[in-house]
């Protein structure tokens, strides 16, 4: 079940046109765009020049043939660039979006004019241009994302940061669509803030399949310690992280445990999962599911504990957005005086790819109520420093859809000493609040 990002991109493309603007910066700037995206390695999906005057959307009739164009390839689409070379008709770019009916990002970028360039024959307005297309955009209520500066050449370096940036926007909307999250196990009681509504999940594609923490153990149950599953799983973990002074017996529970599982989204084709730990699989069965969730996340199978199927949302948007591994902590503690940063601590399940070190150890918190024995299986070490983004979903129940916000920071290296998996990190002051109708797109 491993995700793959070697996949190459694919997007549509609208050219821009409008009759009594230069009809050769049309055709020039569709052969800049192609070769824009074409340098990237990203795949265009565009009208011929024999399909429409340049290849370029005008008329209704062009945005009729692109839209079909689009619709050909919808299940290959990963978002629309729509370029301006000049003024362009915003009619037509919007009627071939609402005709195509995608549901995927969309880019809007125009071309700058060049101050020597300003003649009847070569001025291309798509300053205001841009300007005319997003507001009919806003007035057909489809969602558009905008470049950093208003004008860009499709060849500047800016453009093909933007580029990265749009395409980590359509992993993340193509990613959540008709995604399927496995919820293992009952909320604990004490985790209110868990809590989330399966309805408006399922109203934006979001489907929670559940299985029971009593189903489970009795699979684990029935898997011998010679099992082939069991014993490769056992392999991977010792070579996953440094087990040393870890009993054998709690060992081979990690790995019948991370044996049900995995055959179990294979089965129901969950792609990421949340999972009860506290504390009934340290009672009920001995161990802690750390090590086997921090191998899943790390594999880029994102994986929350405590049934936080709206944070393992997060962790799967993260990760579709890098295209690594994403970890969920709590912002713990405050770091001495300093306002603007905070301990992330987790007990901890978080991927290998976090630590600067990592080994297995036993969960401190719990020990303490169901002793040490049974809690073995924790990734301890320390948060490597460098920049990170993070991000929380809920479900708005009282509005009836999904919220959140995003944001960014760092985890630094002042010192910490603690247990668990735990950071220093300085956070950024800007946040920015969203809603489920850009970034879910029905």
């Amino acid at each position: 079940m491993t995700q793959s990002s070697s996949t190459p991109a694919t997007l549509g493309v609208i050219v821009g046109n409008r009759g009594f603007f230069p009809d050769h910066l049309a055709r020039s700037g569709r052969q800049d765009m192609i070769a824009a995206l074409t340098a990237k390695g990203i795949r265009p999906v565009i009208l011929e020049e024999s399909e429409s005057k340049f290849g370029a959307v005008e008329t209704r009739q062009d945005a009729a043939r692109c839209a079909e164009v689009f619709k050909k390839h919808r299940e290959q689409l990963d978002g629309i660039v729509v370029t301006l070379p000049n003024f362009g008709d915003e009619r037509a770019i919007a009627e071939t979006l609402r005709m195509a009916n995608l549901g995927v990002p969309i880019l809007m970028q125009a071309t700058p004019d060049t101050p020597s360039h300003m003649s009847i024959r070569d001025r291309r307005d798509s300053f205001c241009g841009k300007m005319s297309a997003c507001n009919n955009l806003a007035q057909y209520g489809i969602p558009f994302s905008l470049t950093t500066l208003h004008t860009e050449a499709p060849d500047s370096e800016l453009f093909r940061t933007d580029l990265d940036w749009f395409l980590a926007v359509c992993r993340v909307v193509k990613g959540l669509k008709k995604l399927r999250i496995g919820a293992i196990g009952a909320r604990p009681a004490a985790f209110n803030t868990v809590r989330y509504s399966e309805k408006i999940l399922e109203s934006a594609g979001i489907s929670v399949e559940t299985l029971d923490l009593s189903e489970v153990l009795g699979r684990i149950g029935r898997l011998k310690d010679d099992d082939g599953k069991v014993v490769e799983g056992l392999r991977a973990i010792r070579q996953y992280v440094s087990t040393n002074r870890i009993p054998d017996a709690a060992l081979v529970k990690m790995a019948k445990l991370g044996a049900v599982i995995d055959t179990w989204m294979r089965e129901t084709e969950v792609n990421i999962s949340a999972i009860q730990c506290w504390t009934s699989l340290e009672e009920y069965f001995g161990v802690v599911p750390c090590t086997v969730m921090s191998m899943m996340s790390d594999r880029g199978l994102s994986s929350a504990c405590e049934v936080d199927v709206a944070g393992v949302i997060g962790m799967h948007a993260l990760q579709l957005a890098s295209q690594t591994p994403s970890a969920l902590l709590d912002w713990n503690n405050n770091y001495a005086d300093d306002p603007d940063k905070a301990v992330c601590f987790h007990c901890s399940n978080l991927p290998k790819h976090f630590f600067q070190d990592v080994r297995m150890d036993f969960q401190e918190i719990i020990a303490g109520t169901v002793g040490k024995e049974n809690t073995f299986g924790t990734c301890v070490g320390r948060v490597k420093s460098g920049p990170m983004s993070f991000a929380r979903f809920f479900t708005n129940d009282r509005e009836g859809k999904i919220s959140g916000y995003v944001g960014e920071g760092a985890f630094t290296e002042d010192s910490l000493e603690t247990f668990g998996g735990a950071g220093c990190a300085s956070f950024a002051s800007e946040v920015s609040n969203i809603t489920s109708q850009p970034i879910f797109p029905r």
